[in-house]
């Protein structure tokens, strides 16, 4: 096997591979046997027809397709381990075409790839940022507090008044459109809270007033844009019935909520520890804040050209991220596409700014590491490994032990990156 390296425009290569002929050879001879229990021919029983009979009649190219399939990866691997292509820092998905596949000569293709670009960085220290305020209120803690009490509710059924706002109603109801019945708008024994909008615009107001086993009629128009095509901007009619109403009763904020709730034994020390929390998450969320404000401008104040094919990848890399997240929940990305309408298209346009802004700042992030020397020990990556292995519960020897050299080496550039993202968020200034 050899290979031809030819850079191009716009931080692209080409890198020509060509395989020898007896290889080939090998490919089609392999394909002909995977096919030819498929393939019937007058006079012969299947599975027994010889290769010369079966390329007579459907052409000599019959295998050709199956033999390139079979061919490429392998070979394409291969040449990265060159050193040509080693030193061309790879950054995309190869493009690749076939430039000649013909018996009793060389197996020759083509693959297009993106090459790291270069990065001119900028002012990347003394950085101005947004001051942030650190500061927690008292109205905080009060909603810190609300929210508490919403956790420890219980609720009361009302028997002597009608509906009203904040409740929670348990209903039955059936929409109707021009008279007739609609797929989805029924519902029975149905928990509702008044005024949380969970309803289309005007439902729920509309049985304020509404009194127990008492019919009343609800008039609404869907939204323009309301996700049943089928419905939107139409006028309905929704017969309701109220069966239950129940207010929330919250518990009294005191010595003996806080007893409750946490691990003290006063409200004031309760409230005190809630202000310290709070105050712990603002300096943290600061932190972050100020390490993504100081490396956007960082990222702004540098240059760089990205090939297209890096941000296809990248692209490509984020729309299976999604994929693999929705399918921890239990939904497939067919079944996601048909609830939504939407489209791989569509997403991937959708995720475009996203992925081309990642690669800008990876980009830049590695080109400050490079800049400041900044360098990861041994001992430094065997102290990440033993975090992560204490995260997933497991030793870090053994964790060690089964990661490769590219994961190694992998890491030990994550934590240079998360070390020039601290380099810069220190050298910043407050505005």
């Amino acid at each position: 096997m050899s290979v031809q390296v030819e850079k191009l425009e716009k931080n692209m290569a080409k890198l020509t591979i060509e395989v020898a002929a007896e290889e080939l050879e090998k490919a089609i001879q392999g394909a002909y046997l995977k096919q030819k229990s498929r393939i019937s021919i007058p006079g012969f029983r299947k599975g027994k027809v010889p290769r010369a009979m079966i390329e007579k009649m459907y052409g000599v190219g019959i295998f050709y397709e199956d033999a390139a399939n079979a061919l490429i990866p392998e070979a394409y691997s291969k040449a990265l381990e060159e050193d040509e292509c080693k030193a061309l820092d790879i950054v995309s998905q190869p493009e690749i075409a076939v430039v000649q596949i013909e018996k009793g000569k060389p197996f020759i293709f083509t693959a297009e790839v993106a090459t790291k670009p270069d990065v001119t960085l900028g002012e990347y220290k003394g950085l101005e940022v947004p001051k942030a305020d650190l500061e927690v209120s008292e109205e905080e803690i009060a909603a810190e507090l609300k929210r508490e009490q919403e956790k420890n509710s219980r609720r009361v059924t009302v028997e002597d008044r009608a509906v009203e706002n904040g409740d929670i109603v348990t209903l039955d109801f059936e929409g109707f459109v021009d008279g007739v019945a609609f797929e989805g708008g029924k519902g029975e024994n149905y928990p509702l809270t008044i005024g949380s909008n969970a309803f289309i615009p005007g439902f729920e107001e509309q049985l304020v007033g509404a009194k127990i086993d008492e019919p009343v009629e609800v008039n609404v128009t869907f939204p323009e844009e309301y996700q049943a095509k089928e419905l939107a901007g139409k006028a309905a009619v929704f017969k309701c019935q109220i069966h239950k109403i129940e207010v929330k009763e919250l518990p009294a904020l005191d010595d003996d909520f806080a007893k409750d709730v946490s691990e003290f034994d006063t409200l004031d020390e309760y409230k005190a520890d809630i202000k310290k929390n709070l105050e712990e998450k603002k300096a943290s969320d600061a932190k972050r804040a100020r390490e993504d404000a100081a490396v956007d401008k960082a990222v702004e104040n540098a240059q760089m050209e990205i090939p297209e094919a890096m941000i296809q990848t990248q692209v490509r890399q984020q729309v299976n991220e999604f994929a693999s997240r929705i399918q921890a929940q239990g939904l497939s990305m067919q079944d996601y596409m048909k609830y939504t309408g939407a489209t791989i298209e569509a997403m991937q346009e959708q995720m475009r700014p996203q992925a081309e802004k990642r690669i800008r700042t990876r980009l830049v992030l590695e080109k400050v590491a490079e800049a400041e020397n900044i360098q990861v020990s041994d001992e430094r990556l065997d102290e990440e490994i033993a975090k992560m292995a204490e995260a997933y519960k497991m030793e870090a020897d053994k964790l060690k032990e089964a990661m490769g050299d590219y994961e190694k080496e992998q890491m030990k550039k994550d934590i240079a990156v998360q070390d020039a993202v601290t380099l810069i968020a220190d050298a910043a200034k407050e505005a």
